[in-house]
């Protein structure tokens, strides 16, 4: 299912010219750029006059004319990406590309020395010394931007040149650059660093820390190693270390690969202290900021711990997020063996990063996502030559080999289940793994070649998403696992031994964190994605739909479901058309629908009986399952006969709907044997309590015309009503007595601590903030029944203001904004050479010979995104 992704990214390996991406840094050395146009976007050239500026040429922000300041990182991870596909696909023609592009940042090194410019021969940017200057003056982001970034995706490539096609060359350029870096850092305090790195996106260091530390190793250099100390950041250490949550509003790309690094400066030192702090980072992570298909983020940034559906926007989940979780998941599990990385690898591989390559061939571009939306009609915008996420978006798709074995000198662990060949080097093995995952569960793993005669433990994980136990077959020994555990076989192989086992499949629902009634739908590990144009969260009937194991079951089973999804690419469950996550296709699309039973049913069969909401707003079905599935199919009856009856004693189900309840549930197909003696006597015993039970009040419930935002604000002004129900006579029927203009029925409803006033009809709740709405029925008895929700109301958006301070050739810009409702989540801008970015602090931007326009927007807490307003900064001579 990898191939066609790889296969793709493979085309554009081959064809890119190797000059386009040397283009940036031989114009800044004063090279010839043999013609060659720069990648773009980011990755374009810069502004002539800032292009050879060494650490003291700049001429001070009020002076500066700069551009596209982040050039040369899509240059390093494109060299990372040619030497793993070289690797991994044993090409020399890909090898060549790798020397050729080597040298010719070899080249570039030596000519930037030469000049006598720059604080160290090891120097090598696209770009001049000055941003790493002005980052130790704690330059913002708009003046500079992220220049230790840069550094690293540069020493990242050529790390990896050397380590997986043995390009002795780009060793000797990275440990030249290794002892700028340290020339520079060692210069400054402890104090000064640290501010550095707090540095919004200015700071922002990817992953140094982890090259260094692979490079100290490599290169036989200690001094390496307290060279990536000095990209430790305490505070967030000490945060992991604590288990203290720190995360909320934190750039999380800024952060992440700062993780890789310690669980390698863990593998060099052995300091536990280190690997402990990335265990409690992760785990406020995953799964509390967690979406359906492995991303987290709100705008780049992480929203508050155990918030999905509440931190749902138009910008979640960025892509090069994942790439860095995949690397700290794939380091812990190595360290740990603890399977719950795996879950989330699994995961986020067979979704996020398969889904975020279009299905297309390119000759220019790596056609990649930089956003994976997650909300209601989103929709993936390819392309990102040149971005952060084109960068990662290179890797992600030639390296979908790695995390599927790990390997002991005794022990062998199997951690993703692919189609591929396992060269267990230290045991002497070698295996080819076949299945068709993820549209058919068969697995069979061959020995293909097994030297030596001592026992060798071969362990292959179950996925957690497996509907039953499994049993594996050897010859004619069997083994079981759990889902979610490892099926362990310890014994003296030989060659042709294979292991056989069937994963079943099943559909699941798996519920938001934060918002039980917002669910995704998966077939094993596949992600489903609904078809639809509308921007408001997809009704499914997920708990009628519900097996005994609360797996739900449809008129196709899951093996039909997926093989379907496989040869047609779309099926159509319960009505509705769904892709897969990782089809890379192109329409819009829903990954959580609303959980919205109309009516209660078991298995797929339907009482007729409505689902009605109680007090609590809770269903029958959904306090039913609220606790997933059950082991046998008396339990669940005898949750059904519980939950009917807290129905009942709330006014919402007659006698006659309670027995069609009761009556629904036994006949329903679970796969087990039914007992009729016994479920007679259970629905006597039932209609004994209900009978027993008397003053049932009549039932109110408030209901509303519209979805609140995932915010859970209501972005427009609502329209309530009220439905009520008198069910205690036995024989009523649910919708006949619903009248709230009933004479026997009074219907009254309250707003915040304001005055009772008779129910009429529909009303809009028009007044903006939180208000509390009460409602209460009462019947001729005096009996009465109330209900209450909390309505958010914010419809306008922030408004926003700019301030302008000229500095003589530059503009320093304060961007402001108010809401006084739910408040401003944040100010986000975007200029020329910029992204679409969030505002932190006063900025400067340089004056050019043509204006520039800087666009701002604010959005506020309850979702409300403003139109973008505009400044146009004046020419340099105006």
């Amino acid at each position: 299912m990898f191939a066609r992704a790889e296969q793709q990214m493979l085309h554009l390996a081959r064809v890119y010219p190797i000059d386009r991406l040397l283009a940036v840094f031989r114009r800044n050395a004063g090279l010839d750029t043999r013609g060659a146009a720069a990648p773009g976007t980011w990755e374009d050239f810069g502004h002539p006059n800032e292009d050879a500026w060494g650490e003291h040429d700049y001429p001070g922000r009020e002076n500066a004319q700069t551009a596209n300041l982040l050039r040369g990182h899509y240059a390093g991870h494109f060299l990372s990406m040619l030497a793993m596909a070289a690797a991994a696909q044993d090409d020399d023609t890909l090898r060549a590309k790798v020397t050729d592009m080597v040298a010719g940042l070899g080249e570039v090194q030596e000519a930037l020395a030469a000049t006598g410019r720059y604080s160290h021969p090891g120097f090598l940017a696209a770009y001049g010394e000055w941003q790493f200057s002005m980052l130790e003056s704690y330059a913002p982001y708009g003046e500079i931007w992220a220049p230790y970034y840069t550094c690293h995706k540069i020493m990242a490539g050529l790390l990896d040149a050397y380590e997986l096609v043995g390009n002795e060359q780009a060793l000797e350029i990275v440990t030249s650059m290794a002892y700028w870096v340290h020339k520079r850092l060692a210069a400054l305090t402890d104090e000064q660093r640290q501010r550095m790195w707090s540095l919004y996106i200015a700071g922002e260091f990817g992953g140094m820390n982890e090259t260094l530390a692979r490079l100290s190793l490599v290169a036989a250099e200690p001094l390496f190693l307290e060279t990536a100390h000095f990209f430790d950041q305490h505070n967030l250490l000490e945060a992991g270390q604590s288990r203290t949550d720190i995360l909320t509003d934190m750039h999380a790309n800024q952060h992440l690969p700062q993780l890789v690094g310690y669980v390698r400066d863990y593998e060099v030192t052995g300091d536990e202290r280190k690997l402990d702090a990335v265990v409690g980072l992760w785990q406020q992570i995953v799964p509390g900021r967690t979406y359906a298909h492995g991303g987290n983020g709100e705008s780049e940034l992480w929203g508050p711990p155990n918030s999905v559906a509440g931190d749902i926007g138009h910008r979640n989940a960025e892509t090069c997020v994942s790439y860095n979780m995949l690397k700290i998941a794939r380091l812990l599990f190595a360290h740990t063996l603890d399977a719950r990385y795996l879950a989330y690898s699994e995961n986020t591989v067979h979704n996020h990063i398969l889904g975020s390559k279009r299905d297309v061939n390119s000759d220019v571009s790596p056609e990649v996502t930089y956003m994976f939306p997650v909300h209601a009609g989103a929709i993936r915008e390819y392309d990102n030559v040149g971005t952060c996420c084109g960068g990662t978006g290179l890797e992600n798709h030639v390296g979908y080999g790695n995390g599927v074995a790990f390997e002991g000198e005794e022990a062998l662990w199997i951690t993703r289940l692919a189609a591929v060949d396992i060269d267990w080097r230290e045991g002497g093995m070698r295996l080819s793994l076949d299945t068709e995952l993820p549209a058919d569960g068969a697995v069979v793993l061959t020995v293909s070649e097994a030297h030596g005669e001592d026992e060798r433990k071969l362990n292959v994980w179950v996925p957690t998403w497996a509907g039953a136990e499994v049993s594996a077959c050897v010859g004619d020994q069997s083994y079981t696992a759990a889902p979610g555990s490892f099926i362990e076989i310890t014994r003296t192989w030989a060659e042709g031994d294979t292991v056989r086992f069937e994963l079943p499949l099943a559909v699941r629902m798996d519920p938001t964190i934060d918002d039980p009634t917002l669910a995704s739908l998966a077939i094993g590990p596949t992600l489903l994605l609904a078809h639809s144009d509308i921007t408001t969260p997809l009704s499914f009937p997920f708990d009628s739909l519900r097996a005994l194991d609360g797996s739900l079951r449809f008129d196709r089973s899951a093996a039909e479901l997926a093989s379907a999804l496989r040869s047609e690419g779309i099926i159509e469950i319960g009505g509705i058309e769904f892709e897969a996550c990782g089809s890379g296709r192109e329409e819009k699309f829903h990954m959580y629908l609303r959980r919205a039973d109309a009516e209660i049913g078991f298995a797929g069969a339907t009482s007729g009986v409505p689902n009605r909401v109680r007090a609590d707003g809770a269903t029958l079905l959904s306090a039913l399952w609220s606790s997933g599935g059950f082991a046998s199919r008396a339990e669940l009856l005898a949750r059904v006969r519980s939950e009917a009856l807290a129905s009942r004693s709330e006014g919402l189900l007659s006698r006659d709907e309670f027995v069609r309840v009761l009556e629904a549930a036994s006949v329903a197909d679970y796969g087990q044997s039914a007992n009729a003696a016994a479920d007679t006597l259970a629905l006597e015993s039932a209609l004994a309590e209900f009978d027993a039970m008397i003053d049932i009040p009549p039932a109110v419930v408030i209901e509303v015309d519209a979805e609140a935002a995932a915010s859970g604000w209501y972005t427009t002004a609502p329209v309530l009503s009220l439905r009520v129900f008198d069910l205690a006579g036995n024989d009523a029927n649910a919708d006949s007595a619903a009248d709230a203009g009933s004479v026997a029925l009074r219907a009254e409803v309250r707003i915040d601590d304001g005055e009772w006033a008779t129910y009429t009809g529909p009303f809009v709740l028009e007044h903006e903030g939180v208000h509390s709405v009460v409602a209460r029925v009462t019947d001729a008895r005096g009996l009465e029944g109330r209900s209450a929700r909390e309505f958010a109301i914010d419809t306008k958006a922030p408004e926003v203001s700019a301030k302008l301070k000229r500095l003589g050739a530059s503009v320093e810009i304060t961007l402001n904004a108010s809401d006084g409702i739910s408040g401003v989540e944040r100010i986000q801008w975007e200029g020329p050479g910029t992204f679409w970015a969030t505002f932190q602090e006063a900025f400067v931007r340089a004056l050019s010979d043509e204006e520039q326009v800087i666009e701002f927007a604010a959005t506020d807490r309850a979702g409300n995104e403003g139109r973008r307003a505009r400044i146009v900064l004046p020419r340099v001579n105006d």
